[in-house]
């Protein structure tokens, strides 16, 4: 059980534990709601205390901060890169050919969650925080705990935590670079499909064109906001949809299989080390081809 703790100061005298749980450890007040059911949720010098007791200094305060019964889907024996983790939390390459979450409609399927399932030790959750399409590819971060998943969602399109994508679109935006800033909510009738509507959820995308030729364009995408396939109903939108979204494009498997989007850099704060993260995913082969094409003017 992955514990954290706290020698209090004499700065820190006169405060409540809750307050020093939320401000110094940073759980939510549903996680402390939970701890206080827990035996040994919150201890004050190893011993079961409640939230509003005022600690002296040289007191110890610890929580414990893992999952208690963590959730493990059917793990599966499938190639599946990390490429940096700590106890805390993990970065993968996600291939593309991989959900990240067991399907109620393909149970029999594999994921990252199933992979995660078979590579990491039982104690440890599977929280993913920066989801990906299935057909997106590159870098994926996981927390190992509801705790750390809550700090990190807070933390997502924040100096702190920002993601670049990279992309290959059809045809060149009107503007070498910009902003799309356009609602977006569900498509009627859909499941999982979305469009721009004036009601929807508040969107916004930066681009940028690296590269143009043979009718499409290489990009770079910077999401701002988090919403369900957000740089794909971005770039549909203003008339470049991304090469092979069958979705919001069109199907073109001699072009490549599924939409060409990768996500290719993550900086990251590391929120309880203070560590500063910048890992960078290599593009796929099938998006190598096409950029080759770009590149080539054809």
């Amino acid at each position: 059980m992955r514990v954290r703790s706290l020698v209090i100061t004499p700065a820190m005298e006169g405060t409540r534990v809750r307050a020093l749980l939320k401000k110094e450890l940073l759980l939510s007040d549903a996680l402390i709601s939970r701890l206080k059911r827990r035996e040994r949720g919150i201890c004050l010098n190893g011993e079961k205390c409640y939230t509003n007791v005022y600690p002296k200094a040289g007191d110890v305060l610890s929580a414990e901060v893992g999952d208690e019964r963590p959730r493990r889907p059917r793990p599966w024996a499938v190639p599946l890169p990390i490429i940096w983790q700590d106890e805390d939390m993990l970065v993968l390459d996600k291939p593309g050919d991989l959900a990240v979450h067991v399907s109620l409609r393909e149970e029999q399927c594999a994921s990252v969650e199933g992979a995660l399932a078979l590579l990491l030790p039982p104690g440890d959750g599977i929280h993913p925080v920066s989801r990906l399409d299935k057909g997106t590819t590159g870098l994926m971060t996981v927390a190992k705990s509801g705790y750390m998943h809550d700090i990190l969602r807070r933390m997502l399109h924040t100096p702190d935590f920002r993601r670049e994508y990279i992309g290959i679109c059809l045809g060149q935006p009107p503007e070498r670079e910009g902003h799309i800033r356009l609602p977006i909510g569900c498509l009627p009738g859909y499941t999982y499909a979305r469009r721009v509507d004036p009601g929807g959820a508040a969107s916004h995308t930066e681009y940028r064109v690296l590269a143009a030729g043979g009718g499409m364009s290489l990009l770079r995408l910077i999401p701002h906001t988090g919403r369900t396939h957000q740089l794909r109903v971005h770039m549909a939108a203003v008339g470049c949809p991304l090469a092979g979204d069958w979705m919001y494009g069109r199907e073109d498997p001699g072009l490549i299989s599924r939409p060409a989007l990768h996500s290719a850099e993550l900086w990251l704060r590391h929120p309880l080390t203070g560590e500063r993260l910048h890992l960078v995913a290599p593009i796929p082969e099938d998006m190598r081809g096409l950029l080759r094409r770009v590149l080539a003017g054809g």
